[in-house]
């Protein structure tokens, strides 16, 4: 177990390596360069900036110089918000993400599990035929078009819903209802097809033989192997809230991660987009291995190798 862990940390770390490395190639491949949106900027004072940002020196050298800073978490300085760090800026605005992904996260696994049980208990009935409608539903739309029909329907007609910013609890409902809906759908979905897998293995019809209530079989003996893909879901899961929270941000203004993200992107603020890249992808490296780690846990038949 340990011998697994420590090679799939090893991995981790090349792959946020390798991250971090093409994140910085490709950056400085685009056309163009971070100032020249400035008005009326004269060559000696791009050349002043470049100096200053360390922008004039060869590219190698640049690499290994944000390389080692990242290494200890150093992203350099934003080149747009003067006076900010990209690692200030980042721990200051993904903990906003984070709770309403989180919330999003908690909310999909509280009705998608339960919900595909249901479906796969219910197979063939009016129940199982709904929850499948819906979640195809949640699978096929857009988190935007989420967005818009909760605005619509919340935030103009009834008005019972506050529709920007992240002033009270209200606020969070329809950003968390619109980020969730994929993520439950498609647990939802996985939950009904595993937990028909293992209904209808030996060990679930000898339990019934024996007499074993059916709450008890389900989710004593069922749950807990049906659950696996969903484990494995998790991880995914965790970068689709994250990620896939900036086009809810943006539409609700939510000032989380998402919008400094798409406002790097449309200034040219370079070191805030690596910077906010590499740290969303080691999340997202870290969060697969503790995944791999957890599999072994809830099933420990697993052989890992």
């Amino acid at each position: 177990m340990l011998k697994y862990i420590a090679k799939r940390i090893g991995l981790a770390i090349v792959t946020i390596w390798a991250v971090a490395t093409l994140t910085f190639f490709l950056m400085n491949m685009v056309p163009g360069g971070p100032f020249l949106s400035e008005k009326a900027i004269s060559p000696q004072a791009t050349a002043a900036l470049e100096a200053k940002y360390g922008l004039d020196k060869p590219l190698f050298q640049q690499y290994l110089t944000y390389i080692g800073g990242a290494v200890h978490g150093d992203f350099g300085d934003s080149l747009k918000q003067r006076g900010r760090t990209v690692t200030d800026i980042i721990l200051m605005k993904f903990p906003v993400s984070a709770r309403v992904g989180g919330l999003s996260v908690l909310v999909a696994l509280t009705l998608g599990v339960p919900l595909g049980c249901i479906a796969a208990l219910k197979r063939g009935k009016f129940l199982d035929s709904l929850i499948s409608v819906v979640a195809t539903c949640g699978i096929a739309v857009p988190s935007f078009v989420i967005c818009t029909v909760l605005l619509y329907i919340f935030g103009v007609n009834l008005k019972v819903l506050p529709t920007i910013g992240l002033t009270s609890w209200k606020n969070y409902i329809m950003p968390v209802m619109a980020l969730s809906f994929y993520p439950t759908a498609y647990i939802m979905r996985l939950m009904r097809s595993s937990m028909l897998d293992v209904l209808g293995q030996d060990y679930m019809r000898t339990a019934k033989a024996k007499g074993v209530s059916g709450f008890v079989s389900l989710f004593k003996h069922a749950l807990r192997n049906a659950i696996l893909p969903v484990v494995t879901y998790v991880g995914p899961m965790l970068a689709y809230t994250v990620t896939g929270s900036f086009v809810v941000e943006k539409i609700f203004t939510i000032p989380g991660l998402g919008g400094e993200f798409i406002g790097a992107i449309n200034g040219r603020d370079y070191t805030l987009i690596m910077g906010t890249t590499i740290f969303l992808a080691t999340l997202i490296i870290v969060m697969n291995v503790v995944v791999d780690i957890v599999y072994k846990i809830v099933d420990p038949r697993i052989k890992l190798k």
